[in-house]
């Protein structure tokens, strides 16, 4: 009976490393991210070109690996209130600055896109916070901003938060696809 219950236990002990061992890519905490460089002038904020449509949208790797990750997106909610996005934006309901929980960007609500607003700042009122602050810490705010109108995977996006919260978890947001302001504003006839 004890050599059964041995077996039994080695069973158990072996399958629980191997869940340990397997566990997925949502929660794992990259605390140090590589963060590969891009040319962020290839990133089209905005439909609105001189000349010829030009601008070709890139997708870098550092947008997948942010926007994928609980951890990160967890990273740039703090970020947000710590650099004091709420001063402006509220919490992405919009205040002064427009508001991040709807679909309608003005500058682009891909990650990349993203990225490019709070690294180079956008006309009347957005700061550029490009070399003030590390790119990976820009990278989150970017997950956690596109979050907001839950555009990322609800496999991804963290169920809690870090810190105790009245409003609902991000993984309860209705999905609000990005539409352009431009478009919006100037709806183009179908061909």
């Amino acid at each position: 009976m004890s050599s059964r219950c041995r077996a039994t236990d080695r069973i158990a002990i072996g399958l629980l490393i191997l869940v340990t061992l397997v566990a997925c890519e949502r929660e794992r905490r990259d605390v140090d991210p590589r963060v590969q460089a891009s040319p962020e002038e290839a990133t089209p904020v905005s439909t609105l070109n001189p000349g010829k449509d030009t601008a070709v949208p890139i997708h870098t790797s550092n947008g997948a690996t942010f926007e994928q990750n609980a951890y990160h997106i967890n990273e740039g909610q703090r970020l947000y209130r710590w650099f004091n996005c709420t001063g402006c934006h509220a919490n992405g309901g919009g205040d002064i600055g427009p508001a991040l929980m709807d679909a309608e960007w003005r500058y682009g609500g891909e990650i990349e896109q993203i990225y490019a607003s709070i690294a180079q700042g956008r006309p009347n009122g957005m700061p550029m916070f490009q070399g003030k602050i590390p790119d990976a810490q820009i990278w989150q705010i970017a997950a956690y901003v596109r979050s907001l109108s839950g555009n990322t995977p609800k496999s991804a996006t963290p169920s809690r938060g870090e810190t105790i919260s009245a409003t609902p978890p991000l993984t309860r947001t209705p999905k609000q696809p990005p539409t352009n302001a431009d478009s919006a504003a100037n709806p183009q006839p179908p061909p």
